[in-house]
């Protein structure tokens, strides 16, 4: 595998195609040195950068700068990504001020295949590498990155839709713990709860009540690791659930084991 550290002029690309479901894999959360571009070819993951959770879809561009932590989760682990991991000498001086003031996520589909495409070149480069490689990859990094800032303002997230969509993942992460329901939600931006429900699935690719859970599950995973004697009752009610019953069922859907075992798992390694 080429790889260049020469003067500061690190360069790294990654392919991970995985073609069988083998249940939820979370990666821990990480930072590193390096800028950090982050494309989900199929498939669906959640990215979670600075405690905030970007539901991808195919085509979607993840651009983290250094030292910012993130960690992605695969419900269903079937997907194809691509990962490049550069230092800032591979990213040019004209929109770096632009790429890192904007969104983590870029979502543009009039210029996906276009984004695909140099990606691929450079993945064609980086399996067969030669003295002139790594200005081509500076080269094809350069392109990649002007794409995207010149349509970044253009970026098909900024429709009305999906703006709400954008403002209700925020209101569902302050308020998950509380009696939130799809109706109230929905009545915050005046439309039904099946137009909304519609409109949330489309743009998350969650139900809403898959992804209010997914949110109040990932607080009682943090519970159960901190609070070695609470009750799971009481840990099912800190994180919004009323039925105790139905929290470990839903709990041991996604974590393969009851809260109550995952949670003496835990005490034993302490």
């Amino acid at each position: 595998m080429y790889e260049n550290k020469e003067s500061g002029r690190e360069f790294y690309f990654h392919r991970d195609t995985v073609k069988e479901n083998r249940g939820k894999h979370t990666l821990k959360k990480h930072y590193h040195d390096l800028f950090e571009i982050y494309f989900i070819e199929s498939g669906a993951c959640s990215y979670f950068i600075d405690n905030k959770a970007y539901q991808l879809l195919p085509g979607d561009v993840i651009l983290v700068p250094s030292g910012v932590v993130h960690n992605t989760e695969y419900r269903n682990t079937i997907h194809s990504r691509m990962l490049i991991n550069c230092s800032d000498w591979f990213i040019p001086h004209s929109v770096m001020e632009s790429i890192c003031r904007a969104p983590y996520l870029f979502r543009n589909t009039r210029v996906t295949n276009e984004v695909k495409e140099i990606l691929k070149k450079i993945e064609c480069e980086y399996e067969d590498p030669d003295d002139f490689s790594t200005d081509s990859f500076r080269l094809l990094t350069h392109s990649l990155l002007i794409l995207i800032a010149r349509n970044i303002n253009q970026n098909t997230e900024k429709n009305k839709e999906k703006h709400y969509i954008e403002d209700a993942i925020d209101y569902l992460q302050n308020n998950f713990t509380t009696a939130v329901s799809l109706s109230d939600v929905a009545g915050r931006y005046f439309v039904s709860p099946e137009h909304f429900s519609r409109v949330f699935k489309k743009e998350t690719g969650f139900n809403f009540s898959e992804y209010l859970n997914l949110l109040r599950l990932k607080k009682a995973e943090s519970l159960l690791r901190q609070l070695n004697a609470a009750p799971i009752t009481e840990i099912a009610q800190n994180c919004g659930f009323n039925d105790s019953n139905y929290f470990s069922v839903r709990f041991k859907r996604l974590y393969g084991m009851p809260p109550k075992k995952f949670q003496g798992a835990c005490t034993n390694k302490d």
